[in-house]
């Protein structure tokens, strides 16, 4: 299948089942946390996040498949990909057994190092045991699902993912509906996990020429996968320290119930964050591809236009937010938790300068070149930590949000620009003009819209914000057919006026 097409038909599936999360979601969280209370939904979050860090466990090993499933599938070398895939799922089954035990273990101190109610300790300890050996149990069976990301047949694999967030959805809120509580929630999403595995196990053998054996497994294979991996890993503890860490920090400074007022803001920052990874997901085995024949031309090209996707994507729906946002969590979980609006204005914000670059990201691994972007993402998680529990002192939950904000958006203005356009040959200037002008010049035109649409239709309801999403999303819409309908001279000509100034603010600031 052309590239091209190949990535319109994974990015729409991507979408497809990124819609049915974010509605299933969005109808499901204040249900949630208004049966469960804002403690026990404190918990809850908490253990995700803790069982968040359980990925650290695969040591790096399910973010190297993809990538070498991509370039053994373009080199059409049908041995190598099956010794690639048996010994990853060796190796990430004798690591679920050890996360099982360290799981084992663990769920017996978290009272110890949280602050959690009695009332609550023996849930979460359950709920910790649970989710922990899921994930434990689906280290090996996930290696599957990586393999059909590095065949970039994301298509297949996003069926799997919209039929189980449809049928989980609809048993947890059966069971809630019913007087269940945290560990049904828990066993439900469990069981729909190890359904969407098997299913996923099933499609795989369908659609690729994969062999699976013992025979297959090769320690020479094992030593090439964890040279990847392992810088990998690092990434990975970096991640976890940028976006998991907060939740802990509050947990164990302020409380549970604390967790639930950050995790609203945080949760509507991160649906937008859903939208655009689902778009850029595609980038990693596409930069492996292209790479391995050696399409230069058309990585500088990915480079560009992938990025412009992202902001395109990611610039209305952060002003959305910015200017709707104290609305949207009136309406969605009452006017009780406006205080989350602050944590979410932070958060939007810098998670938004980050994900207009989330082609990048995708793009560095993809080329293999982890090791500068580990440093930096790395850098930033300790960074954050660090601040959260300096400013947590001070100002409470904001605090917390700041703390990740700063190093966030230095890593997205300095690092991710200069890096990428140095190794891919693009002119800072060049990059800024085609990724950026075009979704800032948009935005800027529907953030006025909102702006005056807010002020006429109050109070906020569903109605009236889906009103003002359909309203100021059509002059998002008419402003981009706009710029496509000027002739390709006078196009070319504004760019070049614009090009002129972003490189004179260039060469200015490097003074």
């Amino acid at each position: 299948m052309h590239l091209s097409v190949s990535a319109a038909k994974n990015v729409a599936s991507s979408w497809m089942r990124l819609a049915v999360q974010l509605a299933i979601g969005f109808i499901l969280s204040p249900f949630i946390l208004h049966k469960l209370g804002d403690t026990a939904f404190g918990v809850w979050v908490l253990i995700f996040s803790l069982s968040a860090y359980y990925g650290l466990f695969d040591f790096g090993i399910l973010a190297a498949v993809p990538r070498y499933v991509a370039r053994f599938a373009a080199a059409n070398d049908r041995e190598a990909l099956a010794r690639f895939v048996n010994t990853s799922l060796a190796a990430c089954g004798v690591l679920g057994l050890l996360l099982l035990s360290i799981t084992l273990v663990g769920s017996r101190y978290l009272d110890v190092v949280f602050k959690i109610p009695p009332d609550f300790v023996g849930s979460a300890r359950l709920l910790l045991l649970i989710l922990g050996s899921d994930i434990a149990l689906g280290l090996p069976l996930h290696v599957l699902g990586c393999v059909l990301e590095g065949y970039q047949r994301f298509d297949l694999l996003n069926l799997t993912h919209i039929g189980a967030s449809i049928l989980r959805g609809l048993l947890i809120f059966a069971a809630l509906t019913l007087g269940g509580g945290l560990v049904m929630m828990a066993l439900l999403a469990v069981a729909v996990n190890l359904l969407r595995h098997l299913v996923c196990v099933r499609v795989v053998f369908r659609n690729t020429p994969l062999r699976i054996g013992t025979r297959y497994v090769d320690r020479s294979m094992l030593g090439e996968l964890m040279s990847f991996s392992l810088v990998s890993l690092g990434l990975t503890i970096a991640e976890n320290l940028r976006f998991q860490s907060d939740a802990i920090v509050i947990g164990a400074f302020l409380s549970s119930t604390a967790i639930t007022y950050y995790s609203i803001g945080l949760r509507l920052a991160d649906y937008p964050a859903g939208i655009v990874s689902s778009l850029a997901q595609i980038f990693t085995p596409m930069a492996s591809h292209l790479e391995a024949i050696g399409d230069n031309a058309r990585l500088q090209r990915v480079f560009l236009v992938g990025n412009r996707a992202c902001a395109l994507v990611i610039f209305p729906l952060c002003a959305f937010l910015i200017i709707l946002g104290k609305e949207i969590i009136a309406v969605w979980v009452g006017p009780k938790y406006s205080a989350s609006y602050p944590v979410l204005l932070v958060l939007v914000v810098s998670k938004t300068l980050f994900l207009a670059q989330s082609c990048s990201s995708r793009m560095l691994v993809g080329l293999g070149r982890l090791r500068a972007l580990t440093l930096v993402v790395f850098l930033d998680g300790v960074a954050n930590l660090i601040l959260s529990i300096v400013l947590i002192r001070h100002w409470g939950i904001l605090g917390v949000a700041i703390g990740t904000a700063i190093p966030l958006t230095c890593t997205s203005l300095f690092f991710l620009p200069l890096y990428l356009c140095r190794i891919l040959k693009v002119s800072l200037g060049a990059f800024l003009r085609q990724s950026f002008l075009l979704p800032l010049a948009s935005t800027v035109a529907m953030a006025c819209v909102l702006v005056l649409t807010s002020r006429l239709l109050q109070p906020a309801s569903y109605p009236g914000l889906f009103l003002q999403l359909a309203v100021a999303g059509s002059s998002y819409g008419l402003s981009l057919l706009a710029y496509f309908l000027i002739s390709e001279p006078d196009r070319a000509r504004i760019k070049l006026q614009v090009g002129r100034l972003l490189h004179q603010a260039v060469g200015s600031a490097q003074q």
